[in-house]
């Protein structure tokens, strides 16, 4: 899992085998949730096989806000960096294969890795893509109607389309399972 990544870290040997080792293998069923809503989170996963997505309640209404695929990190990133409660589930969508490292390990890492540049941009850059994902959803549902919002999916993250089931997909796109279906179809309409 993690040889892909060897060569992007300018690490001795030694140090990226002792990070490495922080990181410790699951296998879990679809629909395992990993944080519940309200748990402080103290891991955080790298997917290495499957799909997973962050959702929170509101109203008794599942809301999902974002989806990861493999090579992506998630958890509860608030949580897991402020040791706040979690404002949102974190749960499996499909069998999943994941490693996870400990708030105790990360920080570790952190802390010696601060002085090397590369790597703390590298993090950085991490960090602000994620919050520049959650600006554009959140300015998608300002500006665009349901409808572009599905065709921007479509052309920037086809895999959710691909793989997520579709209440998952309406839930994200602020839509009714119904409504998914009227959109689409009358995009299927449109190309004929």
């Amino acid at each position: 899992m993690f040889d892909q990544f060897r060569n992007k870290f300018p690490l001795t040997d030694e140090k990226w085998n002792e990070y490495i080792s922080y990181f410790n293998y699951i296998e879990v069923p679809a629909k395992t949730v990993l944080i519940e809503e309200g748990e402080i989170s103290k891991k955080l996963f790298i997917i290495e096989k499957g799909c997973i997505r962050v959702w929170f309640n509101n109203n008794g209404k599942d809301l999902t806000s974002q989806f990861f695929f493999e090579n992506q990190s998630v958890a509860s990133i608030e949580s897991f960096m402020k040791q706040f409660p979690s404002p949102v589930v974190v749960e499996t969508i499909e069998p999943s294969i994941l490693w996870w490292i400990s708030k105790n390990h990360v920080d570790k890492i952190l802390e010696e890795i601060k002085e090397i540049p590369e790597l703390r941009d590298r993090l950085i850059n991490m960090l602000f893509q994620r919050t520049f994902d959650y600006m554009k959803h959140f300015f998608s549902f300002i500006k665009d109607s349901p409808t572009q919002r599905y065709l921007d999916l479509i052309k920037e993250k086809p895999q959710i389309v691909q793989r997520v089931p579709q209440h998952y997909i309406a839930s994200y796109l602020g839509v009714s399972t119904v409504h998914l279906s009227r959109i689409k179809s009358k995009l299927i309409h449109k190309k004929e």
